[in-house]
């Protein structure tokens, strides 16, 4: 009986969580105009916690804002989100959705930013087509608007692309496998 009520808890997390994959809005012109302000408010806040970055992105080829609410109930847990690229080249925004599955350890629910910054226009094209992320995480956040303690990390992926994370609000503690898929929004991209 245990492991129903486990099963049914998840999968109705999981489908929670659905509903993040997209801005609100109703029509496409609404939803860039959020996921804009998102991408404004983000970078913002991350040039204020870390003053460096901002030369960062704008040398770099290109990068990535994403919102991304995740919840962990024990050893399931998922999230959505949605963000945009921008490539400093072409002066083109890709509009893009994510979601992502976790296996282990944790519970809560947390609001996070993502900055990836991609060094090489190798990098920024191979996640706009590609747009695979798999790791380990481990993470403790307790934030609710300005109050609280999260942590704002700079991870390199690799020699080409690096990543700041930020929390936003939420609860969350836990130490898991995480797989998550990026994928571009077709009905946001002209």
């Amino acid at each position: 009986m245990k492991r129903i009520i486990l099963v049914i808890l998840s999968a109705v997390l999981v489908l929670s969580l659905s509903a993040c994959l997209s801005p609100s809005g109703g029509t496409s012109e609404q939803k860039r105009v959020v996921i804009q302000r998102m991408h404004d408010e983000t970078l913002a806040d991350l040039y204020r916690q870390r003053p460096t970055a901002e030369d960062i992105v704008n040398k770099a080829a290109g990068y990535a804002v994403f919102s991304n609410v995740n919840a962990q109930f024990f050893f399931l847990g998922g999230g959505g989100g949605y963000g945009v690229v921008v490539n400093h080249d072409k002066t083109q925004k890709t509009y893009m959705r994510m979601a992502q599955i976790d296996l282990g350890l944790g519970l809560g629910v947390q609001d996070v930013r993502v900055v990836f910054v991609f060094h090489s226009a190798r990098a920024l094209n191979s996640f706009v087509n590609s747009g695979w992320e798999f790791g380990v995480q481990a993470d403790a956040a307790a934030k609710a608007r300005d109050k609280g303690l999260a942590a704002t990390g700079e991870i390199s992926i690799d020699a080409e692309t690096s990543m700041y994370t930020m929390s936003e609000s939420g609860l969350m503690a836990k130490v898991n496998l995480a797989g998550t898929k990026y994928w571009q929004a077709d009905s946001l991209n002209y």
